[in-house]
């Protein structure tokens, strides 16, 4: 049996040509297996298509064709709460934007997920404290999003991305809104803490140097992976 945590197998995707008389393929044949505690970036240009595969690795953007599989059982299968309770107890996201939640703490921000997933409102609060030790963000655990800054924020979303312990961890640019410093503080502490915990983790970046940290690196180009 596979050890493969993530397979896809010749990935196609297209979209309506704007106008309305043809369509923009996308994908064409993609082909990518991810293992467990295994980092892998994606890059390439704007408008290659790095955000629609990892949507569709993530089972947020319907494909045209192809395989997906997760722990070797084919996706085509599942219901869409069977693919809800997937999204849900198995993987983690983390965008550009952090998308906290404004009205929360950083701490409940983070808690959130796992009352969620039925965690007790006490229980989740502790787990929470300790991913918020993992980032380093222990004194911001009261602190809304506002109060914080744009690189704190991304590590709260990192945070926030790993309490669930997810078997996979979806990184779309996540230090595309940072200046150099703080992106490079979010690099590590996104590398370092799902290579701790063990989770795969698939980037997409447009920040070469970043991408070079992974275990493995592809270009997205033509609609193909090279």
């Amino acid at each position: 049996m596979s050890d493969d945590l993530l397979r896809l197998e010749d990935i196609r995707k297209s979209f309506p040509s704007p106008d309305g008389k043809g369509e923009v393929r996308i994908l064409e044949g993609v082909d990518l297996s991810l293992k467990k505690g295994e980092v892998i970036s994606i890059v390439g240009q704007s408008g290659s298509g790095k955000s629609t595969l990892l949507s569709a690795a993530a089972l947020l953007t319907d494909i045209n064709e192809g395989k997906i599989f997760y722990s070797g059982k084919d996706v085509a299968s599942f219901s869409e709460k069977e693919i809800a309770l997937l999204r849900s107890k198995t993987m983690g996201f983390v965008f550009q934007s952090s998308l906290l939640l404004e009205d929360f703490s950083a701490l409940e921000n983070i808690a959130m997920p796992l009352m969620i997933q039925g965690m007790k409102k006490k229980d989740a609060m502790d787990k929470a404290n300790e991913f918020l030790a993992l980032v380093g963000l222990e004194d911001r655990s009261g602190h809304r999003p506002k109060a914080l800054s744009g690189g704190e924020r991304q590590r709260i979303a990192i945070a926030r991305a790993l309490s669930t312990s997810p078997d996979i961890i979806f990184a779309d640019e996540p230090t595309g809104s940072l200046d150099e410093k703080n992106a490079e503080v979010v690099e590590n502490m996104l590398l370092d803490s799902v290579r701790m915990k063990g989770s795969g983790l698939i980037l997409v970046t447009h920040n070469v140097e970043f991408a070079s940290k992974a275990d493995r690196i592809y270009t997205l180009k033509g609609g193909k992976l090279e």
